[in-house]
């Protein structure tokens, strides 16, 4: 991805979530040079991969296959401490996210405005495969049975519980889509099994500087 588009896709980000009062953090909106003077009381923000996440999961083509997200707080996993995390997503219309489980975390997931969020769930087998298995799932404390492959429809104020090892994809209908997660700690280097074989986080072409650093920046510009 150009850094040119994620520098437009934030700008973006914080448009629809204003339509929605839908307020962020104070460090959504630092500058890499305000990080680069922030000292080591900031370095759970860091360790905990809180802040902007933006990827094409290495598709080249964001619209069709991509997720932007902020992790707004979240633990570390194995180290004790929060035991719970919590995200906003933007879901564009028909933008997939694609076939994934996670081994550990169990996640919520709320469709807070805008179109209808549709996620494709499949049980998976001891080889980490789609199971053709009949799906039960939990949509706001009811319990649905669904064939292998079936599809639940969110509309605004409405969730699923994902469990893990629950394989599942995702794009909204109907309009660009404010979701919510909220889940057992996170951590998107060792938790995700995408059912191919798919980079989490994308290459960055630096066609200009950053407005706002990914969590994936941090590295190069908080000298802690």
């Amino acid at each position: 991805m150009k850094r040119s588009e994620i520098n437009a896709l934030i700008v973006a980000a914080k448009q629809f979530m204003a339509e929605y009062r839908f307020a962020l953090p104070a460090f959504a909106y630092w500058t890499p040079q305000q990080w680069s003077e922030k000292d080591s009381d900031c370095s759970e923000i860091v360790r905990a991969q809180l802040g902007w996440d933006i990827t094409d999961f290495g598709s080249g083509d964001f619209a069709r296959r991509g997720l932007l997200l902020f992790t707004i707080r979240n633990g570390l996993l194995g180290q004790g401490g929060k035991t719970y995390a919590e995200k906003i997503m933007i879901v564009r219309e028909n933008q997939e996210t694609p076939t994934h489980f996670h081994f550990q975390k169990m996640e919520d997931i709320i469709n807070r405005g805008g179109g209808e969020l549709v996620i494709q769930l499949w049980n998976s087998d001891e080889r980490e495969d789609l199971a053709d298995s009949d799906v039960r799932v939990s949509v706001d404390g009811v319990v649905k049975v669904l064939p292998a492959g079936g599809k639940v429809s969110l509309k605004p104020g409405e969730s699923i519980t994902l469990p893990p090892g629950l394989y599942h994809r995702f794009w909204a209908e109907g309009g660009t889509t404010l979701v919510g997660e909220v889940s057992k700690v996170n951590d998107d280097r060792v938790d995700n099994r995408f059912h191919e074989t798919l980079p989490r986080f994308p290459g960055i072409q630096e066609d200009q500087p950053p407005i706002h650093l990914l969590v994936t920046d941090y590295a190069r510009y908080y000298r802690h």
